[in-house]
C-alpha cells in the first residue's frame, strides 16, 4: 500500500507519516524543507523497513504541484491514501495583513488541494478503492476573525469533502475531513510571525493523538472526524449562536 502526504516535514503531517509507516505503508513524502524530509525517510526506513519517496516542492506554487503529479505519474505510483495535510495560517486583522501571504494561502489551502484530489481520484475509481484523507479544522465550522482567509479555506475543505463524499458514494473510494482543535505544533508560532503562541489556549491535543484519529476515522470511512471531547462540545453548542453574534464574541475572545 502507498500513501501520498503532504506537508509532511513537521507536526501532524510527520505524524501522518509515522503512523502510516506502523501500519506498513510505503510513503511519498512531500514538504518543502528538503532537510527534514530526508531525515524522516532515513527515520522511517530504518525503523520499519518500509520504502519512503520524498519530494521537495512548494505546494503554494501551482505549477510545482503540477510538477508532482507529472513525477509520480512518470513513476507509476498507485497511490492508495492521499493526504492533504499541508496548510498555513495568518493572524491579524484582515485590513492590516498582506494580500501576497494571504493568496499564497490560498493556494495553498485550497488550489493544491483541490489539484491533487482531482488528480489522484482519477487512478482510485479505476481502481475502485482508496482513501482521501483532508486535513480540515475546527476552524471551518465557524467565523474567524483575525485570521478570516484561513477559517474561509478550511471551510472550503470541508464543505469540498462533504460534497466529494457524496459524489463517490458506491465507488469504493472514500473521504474523510479531519477537523483538529488547537494542536501541539507550531502553528500559532507561524502564523503569528512569533508573536503569538498560545493563543489564549491552555490545554492542546498532541500531533499524534490527531494523525492517529484522522487515519482511525479514515479507514472506518468516516466523513467528518472531530477529535477530542472539548472540540465536539464547543462546535455543538456553536449551532444554537448566530452567526452575526458568534463573529462578535469570538472577536472579542481573541483580542481581549
Amino acid at each position: 500500500m502507498l500513501a501520498l502526504i503532504t506537508g509532511a516535514s513537521r507536526g501532524i503531517g510527520y505524524e501522518f507519516a509515522k503512523v502510516f509507516a506502523e501500519n506498513n505503508y510505503n510513503l511519498i513524502l512531500t514538504a518543502r524543507s528538503a532537510n527534514n524530509l530526508e531525515r524522516i525517510k532515513h527515520e522511517l526506513e530504518n525503523k520499519f523497513g518500509i520504502a519512503v519517496i520524498i519530494i521537495s516542492k512548494d505546494l503554494s506554487d501551482i505549477n510545482q504541484v503540477k510538477l508532482l503529479c507529472k513525477e509520480l505519474d512518470e513513476s507509476s505510483a498507485e497511490i492508495d491514501v492521499l493526504v492533504n495535510n499541508t496548510g498555513v495560517g495568518l493572524y491579524g486583522r484582515h485590513s492590516e495583513t498582506t494580500a501576497e501571504r494571504e493568496l499564497s494561502m490560498i493556494e495553498l489551502n485550497i488550489t493544491a488541494l483541490t489539484y491533487l484530489t482531482k488528480h489522484f481520484l482519477q487512478g482510485m475509481l479505476k481502481r475502485r478503492k482508496g482513501h482521501i484523507l483532508n486535513v480540515a479544522s475546527t476552524a471551518a465550522f465557524k467565523p474567524g476573525p483575525m485570521m478570516a482567509v484561513y477559517y474561509a479555506t478550511k471551510s472550503y475543505v470541508l464543505t469540498y469533502s462533504e460534497s466529494l463524499a457524496a459524489e463517490l458514494k458506491g465507488t469504493g473510494v472514500s473521504v474523510t475531513a479531519l477537523c483538529p482543535g488547537p494542536t501541539k505544533t507550531d502553528f500559532f508560532e507561524i502564523a503569528t510571525n512569533g508573536k503569538v503562541k498560545d493563543m489564549k489556549f491552555k490545554k492542546y491535543m498532541s500531533a499524534r493523538d490527531a494523525a492517529l484519529y484522522g487515519y482511525d476515522a479514515m479507514l472506518k470511512k468516516k466523513l467528518i472526524a472531530v477529535p477530542g471531547f472539548t472540540n465536539k462540545l464547543i462546535n455543538a453548542v456553536i449551532k444554537f449562536i448566530p452567526r452575526s453574534i458568534l463573529g462578535r464574541v469570538l472577536f472579542d475572545f481573541k483580542t481581549k
